[in-house]
């Protein structure tokens, strides 16, 4: 199992490289088009645009695998080991899984009505945009299982119940 998610991380990493990257060359090779010939090409900006967005749910899904998000520790830290850390750090995971959810659900339901509008410079599908919510929804959705998972099993073995000076 975790093999799948070393694979899956140096996928996303990878995807997320490529996309800035080609944003980059895209807004480069624009800039000095426009300054040096006078031209900009219709679908430039829009594409740089839709490699940001999908660069950004891409590397949200990828820094929730890594544990990356800000998060306030005070209280989890605290309370690590007792009883009480242990209902904290369920109700915050409940949290996690609710909003992911509704991420999920609202972003497949944003996708599948946009699919009849066009972009204007593309002419692709916005539905294919707006796909990276619920895609990155689903990842960030696997990530939290298995730290779900993680976080039982550590809690069940016998040094959890140690109390931390």
């Amino acid at each position: 199992m975790n093999r799948i998610f070393v694979v899956l991380r140096t996928t996303l990493y990878w995807v997320s490289v490529i996309a800035m990257a080609l944003m980059l060359l895209i807004i480069s090779v624009t800039v000095g088009t426009r300054y040096l010939f006078g031209y900009s090409a219709e679908w430039a900006e829009e594409a740089a645009r839709y490699l940001f967005v999908w660069s950004v749910f891409i590397g949200g899904a990828l820094i929730m695998g890594e544990n990356g998000h800000l998060a306030v520790e005070f209280l989890t830290n605290r309370w690590k080991g007792k009883r009480i850390g242990f209902v904290l750090e369920l109700f915050i995971k409940l949290c996690g899984y609710s909003f992911i959810l509704i991420l999920l659900t609202q972003g497949y339901k944003m996708a599948n009505t946009m699919m009849f509008q066009r972009s204007p410079g593309l002419d692709i599908p916005m539905g294919l945009v707006y796909a990276i919510i619920p895609f990155s929804s689903l990842l960030m959705l696997l990530y939290l299982i298995r730290d779900t998972a993680r976080f039982i099993r550590e809690y069940r073995s016998p040094d959890a119940h140690k109390s931390h000076p």
